[in-house]
């Protein structure tokens, strides 16, 4: 059976901060690197992007030869355990990552091996060379991957000395001096900081910047905490839109990362990473809307009006200034599709259709008003608002089904868009479901939340499993 080496490693500026991640898939018969691979993946913590090394890793692996045996080197401790089966993994950016990896090949096939950073200097420098062309506002090529460098730095070195006279390692000292004058055109960018996340419940929410075991000198540990701060500036400066970014890329796909992308919009302290923000908008105005009639999944599916139209581009110019959403998901009725469009062109982002955010079904109460559901239907109606078992008359949907609905949808959304901004296009119920699940409140609270068409409001959730409630029902965009 044929034996590979994955090396694979991931980093981040800032933590989190702009991220990337790099793998080398190696022979372990002849030592030689079969493949190379990088990405900058925008904004993460390092935990995501060694994750996010392993998983392209074994797949590159696994496109080799799906029969070979694996031996994972990495020198992240937390990857390494909660792969190998010894830690849990409850941080919910990196379960589905972790799941992933898990899927490529067969457990048998696969061992993990902690090793030494100094070790990990391969897949190291291909982190920092994808997180290098992210900053250039590129993705990380192949040309200027550390094994081509090693193999112009060998030949440079080997031109560079008439005859070898000293012991064979002085060959390897000039092929590492010779590449690091090569490298020495490039940022120049530091290596990743190395804190590890133990992916354990966080109570504290305090930004640290030294702590006992700390390597580093005063000085560094000055420097360290001067751009944890600016980090932390960053990315609370997103939420009020004071720096929009630019260079937002479509997301194809739920979880699918942007190229480049703005920072996000909430700040979080390094040990809980970026968190899961989702920017709640309920859709334009329809014919419906002004007439406060119960419109839910089972209608007549209702299109904008030419209100509704106008409240969506409103939203949409809003939204491009305050620059810091980088994924749209929506409902998938018409409204909110069409909401989500007109938003989606403005900032060049395609729109991700989920099901779980839909309108709650109102059964026969569907296009009535209350008056006329009160008036036809007295006794459902009562039940319905004493209890949110209750179903609308005709086998509608609960309160406490779409409270499960969006649970589960909650959920699937923060794994998938862990430490990102994501605009989420839906409808009065599943919003006020999402804030009241959020501060814990009981479902008669629903009766007592107004949210106005086109308007915004957001929720962040940490990796603690906390949340915090942005409860603004922002309609400025609409005057």
């Amino acid at each position: 059976m044929r034996e590979f080496i994955v090396e694979a490693d991931g980093g981040s500026r800032g933590n989190p901060g702009p991220a990337g991640y790099g793998s080398v898939v190696i022979d372990a018969a002849t030592g030689e690197t079969l493949v190379e691979r990088a990405e900058y993946i925008g904004i993460a913590t390092n935990n995501v992007a060694e994750y996010r090394g392993l998983v392209a890793g074994l797949r590159a692996a696994h496109e080799l030869d799906p029969t070979a045996s694996v031996r994972v080197r990495m020198d992240s401790k937390l990857v390494v355990e909660q792969m190998s089966g010894r830690w849990k993994i409850k941080h919910p950016g990196m379960k589905p990552l972790a799941a992933e990896a898990a899927r490529i090949f067969p457990p048998a096939q696969v061992t993990y091996e902690w090793i030494p950073r100094e070790q990990n200097k391969h897949a190291d420098r291909l982190a920092n060379e994808a997180m290098d062309a992210g900053k250039r506002g590129e993705q990380w090529s192949a040309s200027a991957s550390t094994a081509e460098l090693d193999a112009r730095a060998a030949r440079s070195a080997r031109s560079a000395a008439p005859e070898p006279s000293g012991p064979p390692g002085d060959a390897t000292a000039g092929a590492a001096k010779a590449r690091a004058a090569l490298a020495a055109s490039g940022s120049g960018a530091p290596l990743k900081g190395r804190g590890e996340l133990r992916d354990q419940p966080h109570t504290a929410r305090s930004l640290t910047t030294s702590g006992p075991g700390s390597s580093l000198s005063p000085g560094a540990t000055a420097a360290k905490a001067e751009a944890d701060v600016r980090a932390a500036r960053n990315v609370a400066a997103g939420a009020t839109g004071a720096t929009p970014a630019t260079g937002a890329t479509g997301a194809t796909g739920v979880g699918s990362t942007p190229a480049t992308g703005p920072t996000v919009g909430w700040g979080a302290p390094p040990d809980l990473g970026a968190p899961a923000t989702f920017v709640f908008l309920r859709h334009g105005e329809t014919l419906l809307t002004p007439q406060k009639r119960f419109s839910g999944s089972g209608g007549s599916d209702p299109s904008l009006s030419d209100v509704g139209r106008e409240q969506a581009e409103r939203v949409a110019a809003a939204l491009a200034a305050r620059g810091t959403i980088q994924a749209i998901v929506a409902s998938p009725l018409t409204r909110t599709r069409e909401t989500a469009g007109a938003v989606a062109a403005r900032l060049g982002l395609d729109v991700v259709i989920e099901d779980g955010l839909r309108e709650t079904d109102f059964g026969a109460w569907e296009g009535l008003t209350f008056a006329e559901v009160r008036e036809r239907y007295p006794d459902d109606l009562n039940a319905w608002l004493a209890s949110p078992k209750a179903e609308p008359t005709g086998g509608g949907e609960s309160f406490a089904a779409t409270a499960r609905r969006i649970a589960a949808t909650r959920d699937k959304l923060v794994a998938a868009y862990a430490g990102r901004t994501v605009l989420l296009v839906s409808h009065v119920t599943p919003i006020k479901t999402f804030v009241r699940l959020a501060l814990g409140a009981p479902p008669e609270s629903l009766f007592r939340m107004e949210l106005s068409a086109a308007s915004l409001s957001a929720v962040a959730y940490y990796a603690d499993g906390n949340a915090s409630v942005r409860l603004f029902n922002d309609t400025s965009h609409l005057r």
